[in-house]
């Protein structure tokens, strides 16, 4: 076995570890060692999750891409494009789009006994993909919702609900304002709630067939299509690409098509979340950096305290790079056990939190009523060895000591 690690492994294991002075330095560095990886570890996964979360209810709103008319931009109403089989061929050529889907808009109002709510009802069809809105589902159903007859039916926010006393069997007049005021009476067929007030406040889902009438809308069009993709990190790359394909397409109204994706729709939110990175950059820096110099602390303490065994280790022909290799050793040897704690500790909090809810946010404010996590192996494995090879790299320098205690000196230092 190799001398230092088979020393390290004596001193780790044996009584001289617990030394009335190294014991409290050796306690206090696996301490810091072992907060240090578990705020880490919550950190990153609470960011992670609070990222997660916050995107997938963007994208589950507005999907990953939209292609629509250039005028889409300027107000919740349109121009409506058409969607035909050649579109389609156009947009599945591109490698990266899974999947397609109608809707079609129109900005109304509800209006009940004693109160009214400005709205925009947004008109899907069998081929919209209603899983977001499932798992948010407060009461009733989602419907599936016709593009070829009226179901008559809406599904509404409890936000909405809440402020004009709706429930689910409700029957409410909608106005619709153009040349003309159109009212439709429509059944709460579900009331959903996603904790994003800028979506929640303002939309209701009904069947594409109904909005496309009133837009004056032939079946085959809708004021857009949205992509949802494979690669989500490819998204800048593929709305550049798809602009492209659809920069000299023209459909049979002449309409001028774009392609937007969700970080150009809601620039705010996503610039929000980089300064979330930033932070945690901020926070592993600083975790590192304390863990990193509590364990300097105990290393020089240990080494203080083993002057007379360094002295005599040298004397029987041991050189420097031995002796600093087993200090190392017995170091590695510490931030094991302070790393181990602070996994327990940190992962602890994960799937606590994962599978209770434990801690909870205002949904007002962050978008969600509870402390997301998410954590995968990959980062995990990442910030363990991360934290241990710089936690040794910053011993390095004070290992250097030991080149300064002379063996004769050193038998004579009590």
């Amino acid at each position: 076995m190799n001398l230092p690690v088979f020393l390290a492994k004596r001193i780790y294991k044996g009584p001289a570890i617990s030394k009335q002075v190294s014991r409290p330095a050796v306690i206090i560095s696996m301490i810091g060692i072992a907060i240090g990886l578990a705020v880490m570890i919550i950190s990153v996964a609470v960011v992670t999750g609070f990222k997660n979360e916050v995107r997938g209810k963007l994208t589950g709103f507005a999907s990953h891409l939209t292609v629509t008319d250039v005028n889409a931009l300027s107000g919740y109403e349109t121009s409506p494009v058409v969607f035909d089989a050649q579109l389609a061929d156009l947009l599945n050529s591109h490698g990266q789009v899974t999947h397609m889907q109608r809707f079609s808009q129109k900005a109304g109002m509800i209006k009940t006994d004693d109160s009214f709510q400005g709205v925009v009802i947004k008109g899907i069809g069998p081929d919209y993909q209603t899983d977001f809105f499932q798992q948010h589902l407060m009461e009733g159903e989602f419907p599936q919702f016709s593009d070829t007859a009226s179901t008559n039916q809406v599904v509404v926010s409890e936000a909405i609900a809440n402020k004009l006393h709706l429930k689910v069997g409700d029957r409410i007049d909608t106005y619709f304002m153009d040349e003309n005021v159109r009212a439709r009476k429509l059944l709460v067929a579900g009331v959903y709630e996603t904790n994003f007030a800028a979506f929640d406040d303002v939309y209701v889902f009904s069947d594409i067939y109904m909005v496309n009438r009133l837009n004056h809308c032939e079946t085959d069009e809708a004021t857009g299509i949205e992509l949802t993709i494979s690669d989500f990190s490819e998204l800048e790359s593929t709305t550049f690409d798809l602009g492209a394909l659809l920069n000299d397409y023209t459909d049979r109204r002449g309409t001028q098509y774009c392609a937007v994706n969700v970080e150009q729709q809601y620039p705010s939110v996503f610039s929000w979340l980089e300064v979330l990175d930033v932070n945690i950059w901020v926070i592993l820096v600083l975790m590192i950096g304390i863990a990193g110099f509590t364990m300097i602390a105990g290393l020089l303490i240990i080494i203080i305290e083993r002057t007379q065994m360094i002295g005599v280790l040298k004397s029987l022909g041991a050189n420097n790079t031995t002796v600093r290799h087993l200090f190392l050793w017995l170091s590695v040897f510490l931030i094991g056990r302070g790393m181990l704690w602070g996994n327990v500790i940190g992962l602890a909090f994960y799937f606590v939190q994962k599978y209770t809810g434990l801690f909870t946010l205002d949904p007002s404010t962050y978008y969600m009523d509870r402390v997301p996590v998410s954590l995968s192996f990959p980062i995990w494995l990442l910030l363990n060895i991360g934290t241990l090879i710089v936690s040794v790299l910053m011993l390095l320098g004070p290992s250097y000591l030991i080149t300064r205690i002379h063996p004769a000196n050193s038998m004579r230092y009590e």
